[in-house]
């Protein structure tokens, strides 16, 4: 498996911030490049785990599957729809406040493919096309915040 994170401090309090993660169809609000995004299926009893949204980039389109919630301090998905020689694509964001208002915002891209050489090689390139998609959600999320 291949990890690669992505960090920025938010002038925004782990609640502030939670409540845009939380929105989790309202991604199309604050991230430039997605042109659409909605919530597909909700988890069971209404619970974040389980939950599904469908996030429109131009001819791209991809289902992202929540997979671990605390709220105000984790939530993680899976990518779904993206060509399978990508392998098991995912991310996970942190949240971990630092004092005065501020947040340290996370996000480690994940790609699980195999054990092979040039599965791992795959894995790496993977998880630096997700991180670079990583780098514009928390410009986004910074923006929103921090310039209301």
């Amino acid at each position: 498996m291949a990890e690669i994170d992505r960090s920025r401090t938010i002038a925004a309090t782990p609640t502030q911030i939670w409540a845009v993660l939380s929105d989790f169809g309202g991604l199309s609000g604050w991230v430039d490049k997605i042109d659409h995004s909605s919530i597909l299926t909700r988890g069971p009893d209404g619970e974040m785990v389980g939950t599904t949204r469908r996030v429109q980039m131009g001819r791209n389109t991809v289902v992202e599957r929540v997979t671990e919630c605390d709220p105000q301090f984790v939530l993680a998905y899976d990518i779904e729809g993206l060509p399978k020689f990508l392998g098991r694509l995912g991310n996970r964001w942190t949240l971990e406040a630092t004092g005065a208002g501020e947040t340290v915002v996370t996000i480690t891209s994940s790609a699980r493919l195999g054990a092979g050489k040039t599965q791992r090689l795959v894995e790496r390139l993977a998880c630096r096309l997700v991180a670079r998609e990583s780098d514009a959600m928390l410009a986004g999320l910074a923006q929103r915040l921090e310039n209301p």
